[in-house]
């Protein structure tokens, strides 16, 4: 019995250690042998295995797939579907490899022919940065038959250009893809000791918001977006597809969006060919802006990327950034010329001796030396005595491998042989062996040459498809569409959108806020759902906008304990859901007597009525909440009377309390908002507009709404709208090479319509416009700088107000170099508030 215990305590140890050993094992191998990048080449083993079995076949021209994947086995112990989808990968990152056939596209996730139909081999950049036998230290395959690379010696930073995704055990990566002609200047601005940034660019194009990049390290994220833009006021059009996303997941998120009543559309149709093209088909009555938005906030159209750089370095896991990644390879690529170069010099140094041995030993006529021998030593000898006198000539020793090589020489050589063409190639070699030495010992301006090279070779084609632009922030409350129905049973307490046979307060969206204000003197803010219990005597619901600092709530209370009425005027900007928050001083038995919501501070006058048998001499008056500052939700707020009051009635409706919002444009995101962003516009009350001029002559008024966009790169000015003031605009005209000048006043108002106000003809463009009143400018003029002329006009003294349909008058010819706006008289540059010029 004490034989088995102790069997069985043996057996058991034995399984845990096995299963650490071969846990471990496995781990490691995963980490370090599939799914983790190598630093010194930038690719994953079946990817280095590829390109090597690629470089065995290369002979110029394609081969099959399919064939490639049966060289590929002979170093990868995994099988061919792993390794078909990773020259897939490869191939359609169009950087490593050129291909032939049906590859795929990454834009609609469509796959590529079977590998017997499609073709590769490896592009001409490829051969340069990736192969050299010589500076390849090598290892057996898995099974002992072949040589594979321990590492490419790869001269260039080809995991920034290619980026990488994997998950091994316990750890994953992800390194997001670089501009090419953006590594190669970082590395040439690195190796000249300035700084540079490094940030993301996808095949795919979109935009990018890499303000929390943080270099590509773990904790970073970069915001990517499609294009999106307004076709008519019926239909938008996306233009691209975000990294990692296709134009099915693309439609595939709309609808889910629109079926859930975040977004209101008709249709999505997908057009892409050449180009990504989704028209999305508004519902009757939706803003165009407000969908572009919504589409942002709920569906694939931007989604949010977390890099985690993570390579295999010293045979372990190492989480580094973009830059470091960029210098490691900068100075790996260098260690690689560098000792490209001792070996070309070690060859130029022993052909400059061996072809300085050849020449002596035929004009000098040494091999005669060798007839009378009889022996192979005697033949050495003789050859070797033969040479003695000119040894000093030389630049090292003689071996017996060199006396050889001068044995093979043929008699047709030695007849044959030219002296003078002899002195020139090895003044040839001595000249190369000066170059090679002078790279050496230039190393880093030899490497910048090397960089420029690769650049002016292969960076056609390969500018930035992704645009670096800040994105605003979209809250999701503000853009979704009301997509339900709230009800609420005031008395028992409770609300939802699945009590319909109880009250219905107001519609919104399934993702709203609600705030409720209970008679007791609490609120609460929860999340819509089907039922939810907020107390009973509910007093106010409505939905909770976070950071609004314009809805007020006028509130008189009862305190329970000492029975003083209070009066107090507070916002609530922010909050925490579910939580119960007392606005009373808290004593039990308090009780609201009056309550209202203002969402631009209006201040009403009540009338309250005390008791009838209470001591107050004056039993009735008049209360004006204007008098009453508004403070904290916290805070206890004005005391109102001591006596008991019998009842509360709204009296008369008050003035806003709050002056009109400011608005600022911001041109970095073409967006307006209340935050301070941007060039401020002015205040805006709900009738103000906003009118925008652009650079093709057209222009749009607007209201204030913070969901308008604007094109900021065709933007020239952008104002507070005043119908009365004329507008001045200069343009030129292409046709008849000359610039014209028209005042007129905004005649059509439409909202949101655009209207061309210069004449329309290809080549024309708006050079100027302004809302000045007495405008006048400084006009440059001359085709040579000795010949410029400068010109100061008063364009309200001279030209006079038309039809905006006019085509105005002659300014200036093609000469023109530039015309500058001067401020009007008497007014303060310094002080005064500039329209927003671009």
């Amino acid at each position: 019995m004490e034989d088995q215990d102790m069997f069985a305590e043996k057996g058991s140890t034995l399984i845990s250690e096995m299963y650490q050993n071969w846990f471990l094992d496995y781990a490691s191998y995963v980490i370090l042998e599939r799914a983790v990048p190598a630093i010194e080449d930038g690719v994953k083993p079946v990817q280095r295995r590829i390109l090597h079995a690629m470089k065995e076949m290369d002979d110029g021209r394609f081969n099959k797939v399919a064939n490639i994947i049966g060289q590929s086995m002979q170093y990868h112990p995994h099988g061919d579907a792993s390794i078909g989808d990773a020259i897939v990968g490869l191939g359609q990152k169009d950087l490593m490899i050129e291909t032939q056939g049906n590859w795929g596209d990454v834009r609609t996730g469509d796959s590529a022919a079977a590998a017997r139909y499609i073709e590769a081999r490896l592009s001409k950049f490829a051969l340069e940065v990736a192969f050299n036998a010589k500076t390849t230290e090598w290892k057996l395959s898995y099974d002992g038959r072949k040589n594979e690379p321990l590492t490419l010696p790869m001269k260039f930073p080809l995991l920034l250009a290619q980026g990488t995704e994997g998950i091994a055990v316990g750890l994953s990566t992800k390194i997001l893809p670089h501009n090419f002609c953006e590594i190669i200047e970082s590395a040439i601005k690195h190796l000249k000791g300035r700084k540079f940034e490094l940030f993301p660019d996808f095949q795919t194009g979109g935009m990018i918001d890499i303000s929390n990049y943080n270099d590509g390290a773990r904790g970073g994220k970069v915001r990517v977006r499609s294009r999106i833009e307004e076709v008519d006021k019926k239909s938008i059009a996306i233009r691209d597809v975000p990294y990692g996303i296709t134009t099915s997941h693309m439609v595939d998120s709309i609808l889910k969006a629109n079926d859930s009543g975040k977004i209101k559309i008709k249709s999505v149709t997908d057009n892409t060919a050449k180009d990504v093209e989704l028209i999305v088909q508004l519902a009757p009555g939706v803003s165009t802006n407000q969908t572009i938005d919504a589409l942002y906030a709920f569906t694939d159209c931007e989604i949010s990327i977390s890099p985690n750089a993570c390579i295999i370095m010293d045979d372990k896991p190492h989480f580094v950034g973009a830059s470091d990644l960029l210098k490691h390879s900068v100075q790996h690529t260098k260690g690689l010329l560098l000792r490209e170069l001792e070996i070309k010099l070690g060859e130029l140094e022993n052909d400059w001796h061996y072809s300085s041995l050849e020449k002596i030993f035929i004009e000098n006529r040494i091999y005669r030396d060798i007839e009378e021998q009889t022996t192979w030593e005697g033949v050495l000898k003789a050859i070797d005595d033969g040479l003695n006198p000119f040894k000093k000539l030389l630049r090292r020793t003689v071996t017996q491998e060199d006396i050889i090589r001068l044995t093979e020489i043929k008699i047709k050589r030695i007849s044959k042989f030219d002296a003078f063409k002899a002195d020139e190639h090895i003044k040839g070699v001595e000249a190369a062996i000066e170059e090679v030495k002078h790279n050496i010992a230039h190393l880093n301006d030899y490497a910048i040459n090397y960089y420029e090279n690769l650049l002016k070779k292969y960076g056609k084609g390969r500018e930035r498809k992704t645009e670096i632009r800040p994105f605003e922030t979209i809250q999701a409350t503000s853009v979704a569409i009301a997509n339900t129905k709230l009800y609420a049973n005031y008395k028992e307490g409770f609300i939802g959108t699945g009590l319909k046979k109880d009250e219905f307060a107001f519609e919104c969206s399934d993702i709203d806020n609600i705030i409720a204000f209970r008679k007791n003197g609490t609120m609460m803010v929860t999340k819509v759902a089907d039922k939810t219990f907020i107390g009973k005597d509910i007093n106010h619901i409505a939905v909770f906008q976070k950071s609004d600092d314009r809805t007020t709530y006028n509130m008189i209370y009862m305190d329970g304990k000492t029975g003083i009425t209070y009066a107090k005027r507070f916002n609530v900007t922010s909050v925490t859901r579910d939580k119960e928050y007392d606005l009373t001083r808290g004593n039990a038995g308090s009780k609201v007597l009056y309550f209202s919501s203002n969402p631009n501070g209006e201040a009403e006058v009540i009338t309250i009525t005390l008791s009838s048998g209470c001591k107050a001499r004056v039993k009735v008056f008049d209360y004006y909440f204007e008098e009453l500052e508004i403070k904290s939700r916290s805070a206890m707020g004005n005391q109102v009377t001591k006596y008991p009051v019998r009842s509360i009635k709204f009296k008369e409706k008050g003035r806003a309390t709050l002056s009109a919002p400011q608005v600022w444009y911001d041109d970095s995101v073409g967006r307006l908002n209340q935050d301070g962003h941007g060039t401020l516009l002015g205040r805006f009350d709900e009738q103000d507009r906003i009118i925008a001029f652009y650079k093709d002559g057209t222009y749009e008024v607007t209201n204030s709404d913070i969901t308008n966009r604007y094109d900021a790169d065709t933007l020239v000015l952008i104002e507070k709208f005043q119908p009365e003031k004329v507008v001045t605009a200069i343009y030129f005209d292409a046709k008849n090479k000359q610039f014209n000048v028209k005042r007129f006043i905004i005649e059509s108002q439409t909202l949101r319509s655009r209207y061309t106000f210069i004449k329309e003809a290809e080549g024309n463009y708006l050079e100027l416009v302004t809302l000045q009143q007495e405008p006048s400018v400084i006009v440059r003029t001359g085709k040579k700088k000795s010949e410029l002329k400068e010109e100061i006009i008063s364009l309200h003294e001279t030209v006079d107000i038309t039809g905006w349909r006019t085509i105005g008058s002659f300014l200036a010819g093609n000469d023109m170099k530039d015309i500058t706006l001067l401020p009007e008289a008497g007014d303060d540059a310094s002080k005064r508030e500039a329209p927003t010029l671009f």
